[in-house]
C-alpha cells in the first residue's frame, strides 16, 4: 500500500502550505495594510491623542483604558489604533464585526471572558468595528459585561455616538474623537509608502495626492497603490531595479477616480447647521459654499429648500418680507425645473437671505405665543369676538359690543383681543432692522393709543420699540 502522503504540519501544528499562504498574502497586500503602523508613535495624525504625555496614550501605556468609543471620519486610523491598544495590553482581544456579529456571538464573547478571568484573572478587550451597526438589543446584551468588567469594550465607528448607540453603552463608555489628518500628514504618509515601495514621489504629486484624500488616509493609500502601479507600467521599471520608478502628477491624476463627498448622518446635521449658521451670519460666500457641499454629497435639494423657506421667517422675517417670497421661489422653481439648473435658483435665494437685514421677532412672537397656549390655561374668548353669525349667538351675547375696524375712517379701533388673563401680553417686539423699523413704529403708536386710552391716528415719532412702553426690554418678545 502506498504511503500516505505527509499532512506538512510543524511542530507548532501549523501547516507548511498555510505558512506559505500567509508569507504570499502579506507580501500581495493592500498598501495600507503594509503600511499600518506597529507602534503607537508611528501612527500618522491624532496628535490630541497619541503625543506623550496625551490622556489617551497615558491610560494605554498603563493599561488602564476602560471601555471606549472611537469615533471620526473614515480613515483615521481607528481600527489600527484599536490594535495597537490591544497589542499594549496584557489583556486577551478579541475582534468582532458588527456587521456579521449577533447576540448570540456577543454572549459568547462574555461567557468565555468570564471564563478567562476565572481561570487565567487575565481580561478580555472586546473590539467591535462599525458598533454604530449594532442593534438596541446587541447593545442591551453587551450593557452587563461592560458594566462589571468582565470585558473592555472598544468600538469604532464612523457616525456620530450620540445618533447610533444607547444611553446606557455611552454613559459606560468614554469618547474619543479621532479628526481628519491634515495635509502634511497626509503627505508624509505618501512619502513614507513611496519608500515602502522603491518609487520616487515628486513633492507637488504628494501634495495633491493629499489634497485629495480630504483627509482620509486609507484613500490616500488606495489612490497612491493605483499611482505606483501606473508609473510602472509607463516607465518600464521594475521594483528593485536600478532605476525606480517616479510617480508625478500625471500619474496621481491617472489614479484618481470620481471623487465621493462623504457623507454620513452627523456630518448631514453638521454641514446643514454650518449652512443655516453661514446664512444667519449674512457670509453670503459660506452660505454657497456649504450649499455646493449639500448638493453634490447628494443631499435631496428639496430638504435644502425647505431649509431656505424656514430661514427665511424664521431669521430674517419682518426685515425683509420679501425674503420668503424669493426663498418660495426658489423652491417652486426646483420643482419645476429640476437639478443642475435649479442650482443656481437656489444660490440666489441663499445670496438674497444672506444679505437681508435680519430679525427673529416674529419668530421669538411665535415661540412665546406657543409657551403660552402650552403652558396656561385656556383662556376665553371675550364675548365680542365669539361667533355670531348662527341663530341663538345674539341671545348669548355672542358678538354684542364687537366694533368693525373698517367702519372707522382710521381703520382701527381700541379693542382687546387677548384673553382675559393675557391682557397686555406682548409677544412680538420688533427690532429696528430692515423693514421692520417702520413696522415697529406703526406698531408703537398703536399701542400707545389703546394704553392712553385716546385715539391713535397716524404714527408720528413714537419712542423706540422696547423702550419700556409695552413693559418688555425689547430682547425676548415676553412681558417684564
Amino acid at each position: 500500500m502506498a504511503e500516505r502522503p505527509r499532512s506538512g504540519r510543524g511542530p507548532e501544528g501549523a501547516s507548511l502550505f498555510d505558512a506559505a499562504a500567509a508569507e504570499e498574502l502579506a507580501r500581495h497586500a493592500p498598501l495600507a495594510s503594509r503600511l499600518r503602523p506597529r507602534r503607537l508613535e508611528d501612527v500618522v495624525g491624532q496628535r490630541q491623542l497619541l503625543s506623550a504625555g496625551a490622556p489617551f496614550r497615558s491610560l494605554v501605556e498603563t493599561d488602564r483604558l476602560s471601555s471606549a468609543v472611537l469615533f471620526g471620519p473614515p480613515g483615521t486610523g481607528k481600527t489600527t489604533v484599536a490594535h495597537l491598544v490591544a497589542e499594549a495590553s496584557a489583556k486577551a482581544f478579541v475582534p468582532l464585526s458588527a456587521v456579521s456579529a449577533g447576540v448570540k456571538e456577543v454572549r459568547d464573547v462574555l461567557e468565555s471572558a468570564r471564563r478567562r478571568l476565572g481561570e487565567e484573572g487575565r481580561g478580555t478587550i472586546l473590539f467591535l468595528d462599525e458598533i454604530h451597526r449594532f442593534s438596541r438589543a446587541q447593545q442591551d446584551a453587551l450593557l452587563h459585561g461592560v458594566e462589571d468588567g468582565t470585558v473592555v469594550l472598544i468600538g469604532a465607528t464612523t457616525e456620530n455616538p450620540f445618533f447610533s448607540l444607547n444611553a446606557p453603552l455611552l454613559s459606560r463608555s468614554t469618547l474619543w474623537r479621532f479628526e481628519l489628518l491634515s495635509a502634511p500628514e497626509l503627505a508624509s504618509l505618501a512619502h513614507a509608502a513611496a519608500e515602502l515601495e522603491g518609487v520616487d514621489l515628486d513633492e507637488g504629486a504628494a501634495e495633491v495626492a493629499a489634497a485629495l484624500a480630504e483627509g482620509d488616509a486609507r484613500a490616500l493609500l488606495t489612490t497612491l497603490e493605483v499611482a505606483i502601479a501606473v508609473a510602472v507600467s509607463r516607465r518600464g521599471a521594475a521594483r528593485g531595479s536600478e532605476v525606480p520608478a517616479r510617480v508625478g502628477l500625471a500619474e496621481v491624476e491617472a489614479a484618481r477616480t470620481t471623487r465621493a463627498i462623504r457623507f454620513g448622518r452627523d456630518e448631514h446635521y453638521d454641514v446643514t447647521s454650518a449652512f443655516i449658521k453661514s446664512i444667519r451670519g449674512s457670509d453670503p460666500d459660506a452660505g454657497l459654499y456649504w450649499l455646493a457641499r449639500l448638493l453634490e454629497s447628494g443631499e435631496d435639494p428639496r430638504f435644502v429648500a425647505r431649509r431656505l423657506v424656514i430661514l427665511a421667517s424664521e431669521d430674517v422675517g419682518m426685515a425683509d418680507p420679501t425674503g420668503l417670497l424669493v426663498a418660495e421661489a426658489a423652491a417652486a422653481a426646483l420643482d419645476r425645473v429640476g437639478l443642475p439648473e435649479a442650482g443656481l435658483n437656489l444660490a440666489q435665494a441663499v445670496v438674497h437671505l444672506a444679505l437681508a437685514p435680519k430679525s427673529n421677532r416674529a419668530a421669538a412672537a411665535w415661540w412665546a405665543a406657543q409657551a403660552d397656549v402650552r403652558a396656561r390655561p385656556a383662556g376665553s374668548v371675550p364675548a365680542e369676538l365669539r361667533d355670531s353669525h348662527y341663530p341663538g349667538a345674539d341671545a348669548l351675547g355672542h358678538g354684542r359690543g364687537y366694533r368693525y375696524p373698517h367702519d372707522d375712517p382710521r381703520g382701527w379701533v381700541d379693542a382687546v383681543y387677548l384673553p382675559a388673563d393675557l391682557v397686555g401680553r406682548r409677544y412680538y417686539v420688533p427690532s429696528g432692522h430692515g423693514a421692520e423699523g417702520p413696522l415697529g413704529e406703526r406698531l408703537e403708536a398703536l399701542r400707545a393709543g389703546a394704553d392712553s386710552g385716546r385715539p391713535s391716528g397716524p404714527p408720528g415719532a413714537p419712542d423706540t420699540p422696547g423702550s419700556g412702553t409695552d413693559g418688555t426690554d425689547g430682547t425676548d418678545g415676553t412681558a417684564g
